[in-house]
């Protein structure tokens, strides 16, 4: 699998504080060679189609979707960025 980041996401990865950004970056690292560990808490959101969430810390989130062997990432935040996947 690969990554690809949308605009949206990028735009939005270079806003978060570093140390949330080096987060991310372990986070999808783990994503690429586990997508089954525990400590993402990925899951399929509810009520949208196709779009999965990924917990980057407490407060954090990441949503992707899947399309044949890439991780489409659209969106990273706070909590609430899962009203706007």
């Amino acid at each position: 699998m690969k990554l690809l980041l949308t605009e949206p996401f990028r735009r939005r990865y270079n806003r978060l504080p570093a140390e949330v950004q080096d987060q991310v970056d372990r986070k999808l690292t783990l994503l690429l060679s586990n997508s089954r560990h525990p400590s993402l808490q990925v899951k399929k959101m509810q009520g949208v189609s196709g779009i999965w969430e990924l917990r980057i810390t407490h407060g954090y989130r990441l949503t992707f979707q899947i399309q044949g062997d890439l991780y489409l990432l659209r969106n990273v935040g706070p909590h609430d960025v899962l009203r706007n996947p």
